[in-house]
């Protein structure tokens, strides 16, 4: 079959417009070579311009995560400085509570570092989540772990109840709990309950997590997942929050917020 010069000239200007980032549809739904040609080279300019989206997509998390980073380590790095002028000037007997505000603001900007850049790896897509059966018991028990000191500074204990199988990364999806737990136990007074259910229906397993903190305004419903604003603590970043829920989203799971008796009740949601 003989192809015509001209319709080889119209393939190579479309193809010249591609490579200039315009979007061209190439198909037809003709028989013959040229059609097959066509349709092949319409599907290669659409890997192209996807691959090309998503390169976009990734330099804009980057750029956007480098400008969290930067301007939430402003305040922490700013008052260590203040701290550590001061030191020099300050009385023996004022040395040993400055340090300690050093060692306290190091130890929260390396908690901050280390929790934007899960941040940064989960919204780019870098997380491959290792999904198998576990119980909601073993989740429960590793998210615990890392708050039992928490948890007995404000003489808290953690009441459980329910059990469930969940499929899901037992790590990651401890971390997102872990967070929720912190949550709580940041928001309820000393010497109180949280308490931790478990159990499943036939749309989804779950975890819910009840502290005994006020509730939650509207306003505080509307953006307790958003980064950066759903902090209610005046030590509180805004963080651990919306990391559950990206952990949650990316396995194929969700979280949810609401008002109950006595709180506000988190709940992690495993779609089946």
């Amino acid at each position: 079959m003989l192809i015509s010069k001209r319709a080889l000239d119209r393939i190579s200007a479309d193809i010249l417009r591609v490579i200039a980032g315009e979007s061209v549809d190439f198909r037809n739904n003709r028989e013959g070579a040229l059609s097959a040609l066509r349709n092949d080279i319409h599907t290669l300019a659409r890997l192209k311009n996807e691959q090309v989206e998503a390169l976009v997509r990734d330099k804009a998390v980057l750029r956007d995560t480098l400008a969290d980073i930067s301007h939430q380590l402003k305040t922490p790095l700013t008052s260590m400085m203040i701290m550590a002028e001061l030191l020099e000037s300050a009385p023996p007997e004022k040395h040993t509570e400055f340090i300690e505000n050093i060692k306290s603001g190091l130890a929260r900007t390396q908690w901050l570092v280390t929790a934007m850049l899960k941040l940064a790896k989960l919204d780019s897509g870098a997380v491959e989540f290792s999904r198998a059966m576990v119980s909601s018991g073993k989740v429960i028990g590793r998210a615990l772990e890392p708050l039992g000191i928490l948890l007995e500074l404000k003489n808290q204990r953690v009441e459980r109840a329910g059990e469930a199988e969940l499929f899901c990364d037992l790590r990651w999806t401890a971390e997102a709990l872990s967070n929720i737990l912190k949550n709580a136990s940041e928001y309820s007074p000393t010497e109180s309950v949280i308490r931790v259910g478990a159990g499943e229906n036939p749309i989804c397993a779950w975890i819910s997590v009840a502290d005994r903190g006020k509730g939650l305004t509207r306003e505080e419903l509307s953006s307790v997942f958003k980064r950066f604003e759903g902090s209610r603590a005046d030590a509180g970043y805004g963080i651990g929050l919306p990391m559950a829920l990206s952990i949650m989203r990316g396995q194929n799971g969700d979280v949810s917020a609401e008002n109950a008796e006595g709180g506000a009740v988190f709940t992690l949601k495993f779609y089946k």
